[in-house]
């Protein structure tokens, strides 16, 4: 999900006041939290689960491209082959 202007953004000022209120937000919108300081964009906050579901899918996007790259650049191996080199068949 994006980030919902209207909701989502929080100055650090509220961060002192009421951190769990801001932290607990993150987690159940499952939506990133622009904190600013004098109305610029300072920092990004989301939920421990979400920052890490969203590392795997890019570190699996990563490698759906760079395997892309290789075929396209001829730089395949044979499964077999593979399986006999490490001894797993």
């Amino acid at each position: 999900m994006g980030v919902k202007f209207s909701e989502d953004i929080v100055p650090l000022t509220a961060i002192k006041i009421n951190p769990g209120r801001i932290v607990r937000r993150t987690k159940e919108s499952h939506r990133p939290i622009l904190l600013t300081s004098r109305g610029r964009g300072v920092a990004v906050m989301q939920s421990l689960e979400d920052f890490e579901q969203a590392e795997e899918e890019k570190a699996f996007m990563r490698a759906v491209v760079e395997g892309l790259s290789d075929l396209e650049n001829n730089r395949e191996v044979d499964f077999e082959a593979t399986q006999k080199r490490l001894g797993l068949t």
